[in-house]
């Protein structure tokens, strides 16, 4: 489109020019047509002036005139269509040149595109191949210096697993000689018969109660209700202390309850945590006594109370410090101190204030033959009850 040809197109402007070209050709023939006519008619004299002669020139005209038309539109669309036939076909092979030479040059760029990136490629897999070869090599030496730790380490614990198992087996030793020092004092301040605290009470010492035949010792501050076991012979004391506390009778020291004398009790206060005597703690508690408690002694159906008033610390050699010049019945429990040891012996001392003993009916005190050479024990330790088995004794 442009603006000096009023908005029309080239091909617009050459039909236009060709169409009045043609009106031309047409207009100079109808013309020259008509002055031949006239000289006709002229020549004829003038006869020729009739309607019939002007319809036959008329006619003869027009065809001519229709004639030249066709000719002009045969010609003019045969050019034009041939034209743009050329056109066409010039315009398709300028887009197919256009088209190759864009697939040309897209086939160049990825040739030289592809020709680059296999380059780069190149590169990369040579760069990934040293780089994996350092790497490969990195580990290597990563595996090498772990697996010398390793044999190291391991070197290092074999030097060490006889060290530990001897601390092991030291430790274990300790625990199996000691383990009382440990425990001991712990159930010193528990329930040592296992018997829940509100299950004893102390009772009105004035008042005499007759009681079940089964005999035991009551203790209510330390909660103590224990078997007790009457009149056997020294060799069954330490039998007896495995099931519950013991009689102890030795000349001298040798009264039931009831009798004026001295009525020795004994029992254990400590023991290994994994015996199966469930007395083992029973007299733990006993240092925790004090003057006027009260301890109970059932006896024949019979309560005794008696109000402690002494404690004392003896070798278990002193025997004779259980023999005790009195007119009263006296009680005397016995048991192992230091807790956890049989270092020495414990003795609390308790005299007798239910039932009265004043009137002169107390039994006389039975006459014991034994004699011991060495007051009771705690159950023997580990290695001691080990000693014992390979002596014999």
């Amino acid at each position: 489109m442009d603006s000096k040809t009023g908005g029309q197109s080239s091909s617009d402007l050459q039909r236009q020019a060709a169409a009045a070209l043609a009106r031309k050709k047409v207009l100079a023939a109808y013309a020259e047509s008509a002055k031949n006519a006239q000289q006709t008619a002229s020549a004829n004299d003038g006869h020729l002036k009739n309607e019939a002669y002007t319809h036959k020139i008329d006619s003869e005209s027009w065809k001519k005139y229709h004639s030249a038309w066709q000719n002009y539109y045969q010609k003019y669309y045969s050019e034009y269509y041939s034209n743009a036939a050329r056109n066409y076909i010039e315009k398709e092979k300028l887009k197919e040149a256009r088209a190759k030479a864009e697939e040309e040059e897209i086939l160049s760029s990825l040739t030289k595109t592809s020709a680059k990136i296999d380059k780069s490629e190149g590169l990369a897999l040579e760069k990934e191949s040293a780089e994996s070869d350092t790497i490969g090599n990195m580990l290597k030496h990563k595996i090498r210096k772990k697996a010398v730790e390793s044999i190291k380490k391991t070197r290092r614990g074999r030097k060490l697993i006889p060290i530990f198992a001897g601390l092991v087996v030291v430790l274990l030793i300790l625990f199996l000689q000691y383990n009382r020092l440990i425990f001991a004092p712990i159930f010193a301040y528990v329930s040592p018969g296992n018997i829940p605290p509100s299950e004893i009470e102390a009772v009105d010492p004035t008042i005499t109660q007759n009681v079940s035949p089964d005999p035991k010792l009551i203790i209510p501050k330390l909660n103590v209700d224990v078997p007790v076991h009457f009149g056997i012979g020294l060799s069954e004391v330490d039998s007896a202390m495995n099931n519950g506390v013991a009689h102890y009778r030795i000349a001298g020291a040798s009264a039931f309850p009831g009798e004026v004398g001295n009525l020795v009790i004994t029992g254990h206060s400590a023991g290994d945590v994994y015996s199966s005597n469930q007395y083992k703690y029973i007299f733990s508690g006993l240092e925790r006594l004090e003057d006027g408690d009260l301890i109970y002694v059932n006896y024949n159906s019979v309560r005794y109370t008696y109000s402690v008033f002494r404690k004392e610390v003896i070798e278990p050699t002193n025997v004779a410090a259980l023999v005790i010049d009195t007119n009263k019945p006296i009680l005397t429990l016995i048991t192992c101190t230091p807790l956890g040891t049989a270092r020495f012996r414990l003795l609390v001392f308790a005299e007798q204030i239910s039932p009265s003993y004043e009137g002169g009916d107390i039994e006389t005190p039975s006459i014991v033959i034994e004699s011991a050479d060495e007051l009771p024990s705690n159950e023997p330790s580990f290695f001691e009850g080990i000693w014992n088995f390979l002596t014999g004794n």
